[in-house]
């Protein structure tokens, strides 16, 4: 009988969390369990509940923001925090939504295509989609955007949950603002030559209602993607625009 190999630690999990006491706990414990995980890191975004606390009671290290700074300031924070503790070899980083629970342990076939240099970042497909309280509307939009700049159509372009390397996530930088990242992030690495792909997992988070909490939850997220969009378009068309000038100029005139 074969010999389970656990593979050496090489991933870092970067966890952004608002308000999620309730389920931090969870999240964290599940994904200190992900094989070659070593390091769990928690960005506690301005919270004012005991997010931080419970968080670092289930094994994570804590980094605190003293105000909400949004998502991708937190991913920063996240990463920053991962690259002071990396040794020689940078970890790949993981990051996770705070309200996974027990479901961020199927968050290890996300990161084995990295592992394996097959991907450079990797897109979770929820398997089990959650009935959402809008209208996909900011999901079109992303997703209408990525493939019109990009020539790739992602099935959920704004899910959180990805792996990537170290070099990737550089390379992603500057990070779009607030809930625009995972739309700039998905261009720039596209743009740049980077593999990225979908992996269909079982993962599920909470689904946001329909009270005027949610809807101004989704308006920004709306006004966030349209920035990403938008600030990425001139670049990206501009370099088509060179490329088509630079094969036009090796083609053989009549």
């Amino acid at each position: 009988m074969s010999e389970l190999v656990v593979p050496t630690p090489d991933t870092a999990v970067v966890i952004p969390a608002k308000d999620e006491a309730d389920r931090i706990g969870a999240t964290v414990t599940a994904a200190l369990k992900l094989p070659g995980v070593d390091l769990v890191v928690v960005v506690d975004d301005g919270s004012a509940d005991e997010t931080g606390r419970v968080a670092r009671a289930a094994g994570a290290r804590v980094v605190r923001h003293s105000r909400n700074m949004g998502k991708a300031a937190a991913m920063e924070s996240g990463a920053e925090a991962v690259q002071l503790l990396d040794e020689d070899v940078p970890r790949h980083l993981l990051f996770l939504d705070a309200d996974l629970g027990e479901t961020a342990s199927a968050a290890h076939a996300l990161i084995t295509p990295v592992r394996v240099g097959a991907a450079d970042m990797t897109i979770a497909v929820f398997a089990t989609r959650v009935k959402l309280g809008g209208h996909g509307i900011v999901v079109r939009l992303a997703r209408d955007g990525i493939k019109r700049l990009t020539g790739w159509e992602p099935a959920q372009p704004l899910n959180g949950q990805r792996c990537l390397t170290r070099a990737a996530f550089d390379a992603a930088q500057p990070l779009a603002h607030g809930f625009g990242v995972e739309t700039g992030m998905t261009i720039d690495l596209l743009a740049k030559g980077f593999r990225v792909v979908e992996v269909e997992v079982d993962m599920a988070h909470r689904a946001t209602g329909t009270d005027w909490r949610a809807q101004v939850h989704r308006a920004k997220q709306f006004r966030d993607v349209g920035r990403a969009l938008a600030a990425r378009e001139p670049a990206i068309k501009h370099g088509k625009e060179a490329l088509k000038q630079g094969k036009d100029a090796f083609r053989p005139r009549p």
